[in-house]
């Protein structure tokens, strides 16, 4: 069973540059990831907004993957920032996982 938090969930969002409620899951930043990551962002994005913490966190390798080339981000239709919202994702991480 999927637990949910919503404290987890206000926090990224309350980070001002996380913007992934704009994604509307077209799937462009998939096709166009020079690493071929298996985790795509929109399903990152989308466990953030719903406050599956704990899924989120059983991909940090793939969150640390990211070589934040902005190429995804580049070609989005919705002009999500995916870089920098994998950027908040990994001060989140850096904060609550590994104490930094």
């Amino acid at each position: 069973m999927q637990r949910l938090d919503i404290k987890f969930s206000k926090e990224i969002g309350s980070y001002d540059k996380f913007n992934a409620a704009q994604c509307f899951n077209c799937g462009t930043c998939t096709a166009l990831c020079p690493m071929g990551i298996n985790i795509l962002p929109r399903i990152l994005f989308r466990y953030v907004l719903m406050g599956m913490k704990d899924k989120l966190m059983e991909n940090k390798d793939a969150i640390y993957s990211c070589l934040l080339c902005r190429m995804c981000e580049d070609n989005c239709p919705e002009g999500v920032r995916i870089a920098e919202n994998i950027r908040v994702l990994r001060r989140y991480i850096g904060r609550h996982v590994y104490g930094l």
